[in-house]
């Protein structure tokens, strides 16, 4: 989701920024995301076409866009920060580099558990990270938890993606949480006596491991097997649903927020409420297949089809506030 730099679609957006870092007129907001310019520019654009604000945007990786905003301070020209992860956004938070923001049409969209306490950042879209596995190789009768993924009968059978990306960084926070520290890390050094192979970069590569028999399950993001099987319906994949017995499937967001020193916060807070009602929920979630912050919109029809689950109920920031112990977890346990 995240990429380096600048991508060819935030160019022209750059061309006339960072030489001078003027903020914007008042018919102008400007943007630091992390999303792909493909998943965020028709958004923008359909705010545009309904309201005549034009929408400058940067694109940059989660910790170098905070860098930047660190860096400009009160000569910042950015209005809203939008970002992945949860923990990401309880980063910026700690950094001082937001402001909370009061709307009743925010908390109307928005569910508590995807709002920060402190109403600094909002959920725009989720995503679900569970477990994925081989139809050929696996019943799915015999798959239940997270947790169980470390028990003897997955031994040489898993996948992991690299603990070094956010999301298992946020995984492993949330089971710190629900399981405490102790029996936290007794999973995941379960987790890594269990792989197959060597963790994968993405969770692409995952799946096409297990689809080439070097393991059975892997834990992935749901869009990533979306975005897989679109391409290709037969695969022999299939998501199962974790945790539904005890705590729930785990949930983390992408979300915005209005930076600390935004030159236009009440555009920009006009913006971040557009961007959770329906027309927006649907584009959002849509375009990457996730799934809609909004409780009131539906998920896409390709992403309905995969049926019902129940979310683990944490409120997101756990991800966040716990992301240094889980980082220094899966570390002991010798997950890399």
């Amino acid at each position: 989701m995240r990429v380096i730099g600048v991508v060819a679609g935030a160019v022209v957006a750059l061309a006339g920024l960072w030489g001078c870092s003027e903020p914007a007129s008042e018919n102008e907001l400007v943007v630091y995301t992390s999303r792909n310019d493909h998943l965020i520019k028709p958004v923008f654009d359909a705010y545009t076409e309904e309201t005549g604000i034009t929408i400058r945007y940067i694109t940059d990786n989660a910790s170098a866009l905070a860098a930047r905003l660190q860096a400009e301070g009160e000569r910042t020209p950015a209005d809203l920060l939008i970002t992945v992860d949860a923990g990401n956004l309880w980063n910026a938070a700690q950094m001082e580099l937001l402001q909370p923001v009061e709307s009743v049409v925010l908390d109307a969209n928005v569910p508590d558990s995807f709002t920060d306490p402190n109403k600094q950042w909002f959920g725009l879209t989720k995503r679900a990270r569970t477990i994925v596995y081989s139809t050929e190789r696996v019943n799915p009768e015999n798959l239940s938890s997270y947790e169980a993924l470390a028990e003897p009968e997955w031994k040489g059978r898993l996948c992991l993606r690299t603990s070094k990306k956010v999301y298992n960084q946020s995984l492993v926070a949330t089971m710190i949480e629900r399981l405490g520290a102790e029996q936290a890390e007794a999973v995941v050094s379960g987790w890594v006596g269990n792989l197959a192979t060597d963790v994968f970069s993405n969770d692409t590569a995952l799946m096409e491991a297990i689809v080439a028999g070097q393991c059975d399950v892997g834990i992935v993001n749901t869009y990533y097997f979306g975005r897989m099987k679109r391409d290709n319906p037969q695969l022999p994949l299939s998501l199962f649903w974790a945790n539904q017995e005890v705590s729930g499937v785990h949930i983390n967001i992408s979300g915005g927020a209005v930076t600390k020193y935004a030159p236009h916060p009440e555009q920009a807070k006009a913006l971040l409420e557009w961007m959770t009602q329906p027309q927006a929920q649907h584009l959002l979630a849509e375009i990457n297949l996730e799934y809609p912050v909004n409780p009131t919109v539906e998920p896409a029809e390709e992403v309905r089809s995969w049926g019902d689950f129940r979310e683990d109920d944490l409120n997101v920031s756990v991800a966040g506030a716990l992301q240094v112990e889980a980082v220094k977890l899966m570390d002991r346990a010798g997950y890399r």
